[in-house]
């Protein structure tokens, strides 16, 4: 398909597309009617009301609306530095060109992977995790982010439970929440929840720390990774309640 009104022909659900989403449409249109490497907002805009080689366009009924979403879209890309000011006087007069990062991008999945890269919050990280974490995203290095996170966990609960080097990965999170002798453990829990919360550690970190210490995991998703992040996240939280309850600071 050669244009955006041949591909999406329905404009309501072109109205509907969140703006990544339409953003890796303008972009993949945008690059097959470069000129010279050159493109610019209002001459896109204009073709998608004007007639392709299959008479493919827009109600101009309906410009507005259209216009201001694409508009969005563009101005999405140039914010994440996918379309970038093209050098000199074409620059000021509006044409863009693709950055080095939008380059290296070959289809709409790879601008959608990156798009879900840029949704992580990183105010909302832990302070162990913000910038290893976040940086690792930007990068769309999610098999790192994930690692960097359950890694955190386990530096974070040797520290605070006092034990050595030598208890690492599983046996470490057994020994720190064991349900009757665990330094994080709380005692004022009934034995079930404690058992169950040694077992969260655990399990956390037996299935989402050790097999990256152990082989290249491959995490491809955004999503998966972000799932894990979280998960790291909110263990980190118990941890320095657990290091607060015992007089130390978090």
């Amino acid at each position: 398909m050669n244009s955006l009104p041949e591909t999406v022909p329905d404009i309501d659900y072109l109205l509907s597309l969140p703006t990544e989403e339409l953003a890796a449409l303008v972009l993949r249109f945008a690059r097959k009617q470069a000129q010279n490497g050159l493109m610019h907002l209002g001459n896109f805009q204009s073709s998608v009301f004007v007639p392709n080689m299959g008479g493919h366009t827009y109600a101009a009924a309906r410009k507005g609306e259209i216009e201001l979403a694409i508009s969005e879209a563009w101005s999405w890309l140039e914010v994440q530095g996918l379309l970038i000011a093209a050098p000199g006087p074409n620059g000021s007069s509006g044409f863009r060109v693709l950055s080095r990062k939008a380059r290296q991008m070959n289809s709409d999945e790879d601008v959608a992977k990156y798009a879900k890269s840029r949704r992580i919050d990183r105010g909302m990280l832990h302070p162990r995790i913000a910038e290893t974490v976040w940086s690792a995203f930007m990068r769309s290095e999610f098999d790192v982010a994930a690692f960097q996170a359950m890694k955190a966990v386990e530096v974070a609960v040797r520290e605070a439970s006092g034990l050595g080097p030598a208890e690492i990965g599983v046996n470490l999170m057994r020994k720190a929440f064991n349900e009757d002798s665990g330094p994080l453990t709380d005692m004022t829990a009934e034995k079930g929840e404690r058992a169950a919360r040694s077992a969260l550690f655990s399990g956390a970190i037996g299935s989402y720390k050790n097999p990256h210490s152990h082989r290249d995991v491959d995490i491809q998703e955004a999503d998966e990774a972000w799932e894990i992040v979280l998960l790291a996240n909110h263990l980190l939280r118990i941890v320095d309640q657990r290091k607060a309850a015992k007089g130390g600071s978090s």
